[in-house]
């Protein structure tokens, strides 16, 4: 077998994503993202068919498959509509690290409930004067008795007024002389006292998905609830973002797929100068380089999936698939605009929102600048 070729199970759920995705997320896609609402529905069912966490190990409520297994179904979602795709993904956002480093009891409390689509969650990391820099955070967790004590706000939250859950990037030790183990990653529970959120209403990117702000004043959560050791909060977030970004690229090959599929429909029955413009060279060209680019994403996050599935993740090459795949959904859905044309900018022919949605890729989960600094330290060394 060639080193990428999927297994029957894998075409099997790539096939299953598809068809959820063309039946139950393309009919309500282009109206939920106009009224920037999400239908709980989808999210129930998808969590039915099984599509949230499959990578989680079945005695905690998953289906014990792979990152590479969970990125083929994220693809097919964004493929139809990455708004969509991300506001079910999202859902599960965080069950990575819990099951990284989580306790037992930790893993039992909140997979299974996660993956059975009964609870959702995020991850609070970014704050207003700390986002590519992470360990510029100053939301604090203070050690009293059995208790932490979290004060402090995050910005551009996932599900900050929907989780039941949050994993908070603390300050814990701010006196370290190594930043990066002043911080730890502890859960909290968005109902208890003192947590409060606002959501955004006016957004490019993602409209269906619920963002905001995050408040944290006087939160008191036991300290049972430290998602791993104290002082490893940094080490523990970039373990989880060597995972999640590859997800991110799998999203980024979808958006591009799905423009290329519209561009390439639109082409075939389009005609200029008395001709289908799928007969003139130069929109060859430009169709040739979008499928190119595409596949070439493709390659690129299977082999960084099957290196995390191996148990060698490889924060360079998660970086690079995240970096070119969220780049190059870019670029295919701004040339899908460009072939359509002025129909391109129209929302009812169905690429402008592959566009919007894409730019919003580029930025979160790591700006494509940080992760060529990534890329760039594990290739040069760093200085």
């Amino acid at each position: 077998m060639e080193q990428f070729s999927l297994t029957k199970e894998q075409l099997d759920i790539q096939k299953a994503a598809r068809e959820f995705a063309t039946k139950e997320l393309g009919p309500v896609a282009r109206e939920l993202d106009s009224q920037g609402k999400f239908d709980d529905r989808l999210w129930k069912k998808a969590a039915e068919l099984g599509f949230l966490g499959v990578f989680v190990a079945e005695e905690y409520g998953g289906m014990g498959m792979g990152y590479l297994d969970q990125c083929l179904i994220v693809e097919e979602f964004a493929r139809v509509d990455l708004g969509m795709a991300h506001a079910i993904e999202s859902t599960f956002f965080g069950t990575q690290l819990i099951q990284l480093i989580g306790t037992e009891e930790q893993k039992k409390k909140y997979l299974p409930a996660i993956c059975d689509g009964e609870m959702r969650m995020g991850v609070a990391v970014t704050e207003p004067d700390a986002g590519s820099d992470v360990t510029a955070a100053q939301t604090t967790a203070v050690k009293q008795g059995d208790d932490y004590i979290i004060n402090g706000s995050k910005i551009f939250i996932t599900n900050c007024s929907l989780a039941d859950i949050l994993i908070v990037f603390c300050l814990t030790d701010p006196d370290n002389p190594k930043k990066h183990k002043r911080f730890s990653t502890i859960i909290s529970e968005t109902d208890r006292s003192g947590y409060s959120s606002n959501t955004y209403h006016d957004k490019l990117s993602l409209r269906a998905s619920n963002t905001g702000d995050a408040f944290f004043k006087d939160v008191k959560v036991p300290v049972e609830n430290l998602l791993g050791q104290e002082g490893k909060g940094f080490y523990n977030l970039m373990e989880f973002f060597n995972r999640t970004r590859v997800q991110v690229a799998a999203l980024g090959v979808g958006t591009a797929q799905g423009a290329l599929d519209k561009t390439l429909a639109h082409v075939r029955r389009r005609e200029q100068f008395g001709k289908p413009l799928s007969n003139q060279e130069m929109v060859q060209g430009k169709v040739a380089e979008m499928a190119t680019m595409t596949e070439a994403g493709r390659s690129m996050y299977y082999r960084a999936a099957s290196k995390l599935d191996s148990g060698r993740p490889d924060p360079s090459l998660s970086s690079m698939a995240k970096w070119y795949c969220a780049e190059i959904a870019v670029k295919v859905a701004d040339e899908a605009i460009q072939l359509h044309g002025g129909y391109g900018i129209l929302e009812e022919y169905g690429v402008a929102h592959y566009w919007r949605n894409a730019k919003v890729l580029e930025i979160f989960e790591g700006s494509k600048e940080v992760e060529k600094v990534i890329i760039a330290r594990k290739l040069i060394g760093r200085q």
